[in-house]
């Protein structure tokens, strides 16, 4: 987990400067900086959820990458202690993806939400695939391989743009903050006006050794293009930045057809 390079990479695509951010949030632009490359603690709690409040994104997406765990659940633990019982008991039995599905399913069943309406969803990274752009086990040297590779599996769905206007764009942005938010995954991406939301997914046969926040070697790439900036490209961003936290190339690693790739990341991102 890196959470400063999500961090820096959603202020950059917000368009705010370092000292911006710094003042809005009430620190200093050295603590800000030092949080970002990773040299200080991770935020409390509170000062995550109001970065994200800046970077109008839902907060819970920046506390799952941080693992931090929300102000309202230990507020309601301190008022359940009960609950942090069953907690341990779910994890005692090591419940996979698909039963916890069936948990969740069971709570909105039994116990609806009191609440006239629930948090906003996080748009899913499956619904941005499609097998003609998922790219399994791709050998090549060189990030910028990849990059190729995804363009030209990307154009099908960015009507008049061809393969090296997308792949320009893709590494303008690139040389601008590096895509890399740990744990072996990248998400690179690129502007292109008159696009719809898209993605390509590349999962890389071996690992590349490329500067990363964690040091860690690159095995993943997610490789996003829309239309403009604004709150659904930088969720988008913070979602892919949130899978990555909870092991997404870890989990995709294995898979040896798309159609396989495809029903691993479904599974994930039901619980995420």
């Amino acid at each position: 987990m890196h959470l400063g390079a999500t961090l820096r990479l959603l202020r950059v695509d917000a368009g705010l400067s370092l000292r911006d951010l710094a003042r809005r949030i009430g620190v200093s632009s050295a603590y800000l900086s030092r949080v970002e490359h990773g040299l200080d603690a991770v935020p409390t709690p509170e000062r995550l959820a109001a970065i994200a409040r800046e970077l109008d994104v839902p907060p819970t997406l920046l506390m799952d990458v941080a693992h931090r765990v929300s102000p309202f659940v230990s507020s309601y633990l301190e008022q359940e202690p009960g609950a942090g019982q069953l907690f341990l008991d779910i994890a005692r039995r090591r419940l996979t993806g698909p039963q916890l599905a069936r948990v969740r399913r069971l709570l909105d069943e039994e116990f609806p939400l009191r609440e006239a309406r629930r948090d906003e969803p996080v748009p899913t990274l499956a619904n941005l695939l499609a097998p003609e752009r998922l790219v399994v086990q791709l050998s090549c040297a060189r990030l910028e391989d990849a990059l190729d590779v995804a363009a030209g599996r990307l154009t099908s769905a960015c009507p008049g743009v061809g393969a090296a206007q997308l792949v320009a764009a893709l590494r303008q942005r690139e040389s601008e903050v590096s895509s890399a938010v740990g744990n072996g995954v990248a998400v690179p991406h690129a502007l292109i006006a008159g696009t719809h939301p898209t993605a390509a997914l590349v999962t890389l046969a071996s690992p590349l050794s490329v500067d990363t926040p964690d040091g860690l070697p690159l095995r993943l790439l997610v490789v996003l293009v829309s239309a403009e900036r604004g709150r659904s490209h930088l969720v988008r961003l913070a979602h892919v930045a949130r899978l990555a936290s909870h092991g997404l190339a870890d989990r995709l690693f294995e898979a040896q057809h798309p159609q396989e790739l495809l029903e691993q990341l479904g599974a994930m991102e039901t619980l995420c």
